[in-house]
């Protein structure tokens, strides 16, 4: 196992500097002059070149590109110049509200998700099976912004059940924040709890088909058990590798949903970074979204290795 994990992260870490590369390079393909940008509608060429002097904006690329490497991967992201705030409390600020988002819509994706399969695969060809399936379709296809905003017109607007946006602190108010984070958590973990029932269906139905569920049931044991405990636990080895590449990909694919409701999270972040030319902060902000991804796809990596003596071998 500990030749595996550093196989690995051998594979892992040059992916790693291969985003930041290509995140640095495309940002610098922006069209316009950040400089510029920042000294506002009143400016100066003094202004702009003391600007482009102090963010290193008139260094040659590849020597921008070293020294944020290397305060990066010291721990310092460096600042923000459109608030001037240190980039790693923001980080720090913003990451936790993101991954309680992916958390929650994980949650909801494999509550749905993973009976939804099992029922489909158990009446495989029938009614119930093409229904759960247009619905996992239609999960897959619908965009989430259009869900968010349909929710909030609904929840929000004509019953007034549920806040149409903001954010409210696990801490200071849990059941508000419960109240804040339903929609969103329900948008975001739709389309996962889509590729979950798909993916259970299959593997419960391949897993159904085997010698040891036909000698379960020759056994005499009731359907009930061989389906939880014989089915459902082999069935759900590669569900678990999926849920840690969705949590992964939930947490980098939060931009849309944070800024349709409004919650100040790594999205939300990373756009107000964009449009701002705040460059450090969206080349900080999308390398920790890359860095996490890898770790879940780790961490997949490894639970599978555990659950299959084959991988381990």
């Amino acid at each position: 196992m500990i030749q595996y994990l550093i196989r690995r992260l051998i594979v892992a870490i040059p992916t790693l500097l291969i985003v930041s590369v290509m995140v640095f390079g495309l940002q610098k393909l922006l069209p316009g002059d950040p400089a510029v940008a920042l000294a506002g509608e009143d400016h100066s060429p003094e202004v702009i070149e003391y600007l482009r002097h102090k963010y290193q904006f008139d260094r040659p690329v590849p020597v921008q590109y070293a020294s944020w490497l290397s305060a990066f991967v010291s721990g310092d992201f460096g600042t923000s110049v459109r608030t001037r705030l240190p980039i790693r409390a923001m980080v720090a600020e913003t990451l936790p509200v993101t991954l309680e988002l992916a958390v929650l819509s994980m949650l909801l994706a494999l509550l749905i998700g993973i009976p939804a399969g099992v029922i489909a695969a158990l009446r495989r060809g029938s009614a119930l099976d093409h229904a759960v399936s247009v619905v996992g379709l239609a999960g897959l296809s619908i965009p989430s912004f259009w869900l968010g905003i349909m929710l909030i017109l609904f929840f929000s607007v004509r019953l007034g059940w549920l806040p149409s946006g903001g954010f409210v602190g696990l801490f200071a108010d849990p059941l508000g924040n419960l109240r804040s984070m339903i929609m969103p958590s329900l948008v975001l973990g739709t389309a996962s709890a889509a590729i979950i029932m798909r993916h259970t269906r299959s593997s419960m139905l391949n897993v159904m088909r085997q010698d040891f569920i036909r000698t379960a049931r020759a056994k005499g044991l009731a359907e009930r058990i061989v389906v939880l405990r014989h089915g459902l636990r082999n069935g759900l080895i590669p569900i678990v590798t999926l849920t840690t590449l969705q949590l992964g990909q939930l947490l980098s694919g939060a931009v849309l949903t944070e800024q349709v409701f409004g919650i100040p999270g790594f999205g939300k972040m990373i756009v107000d970074g964009v449009f701002g030319r705040d460059y450090a902060v969206v080349q900080a902000v999308v390398t920790c979204a890359a860095a996490f991804v890898l770790a879940m796809s780790l961490v997949a990596d490894l639970a599978y290795a555990a659950l299959s003596p084959r991988i381990r071998q």
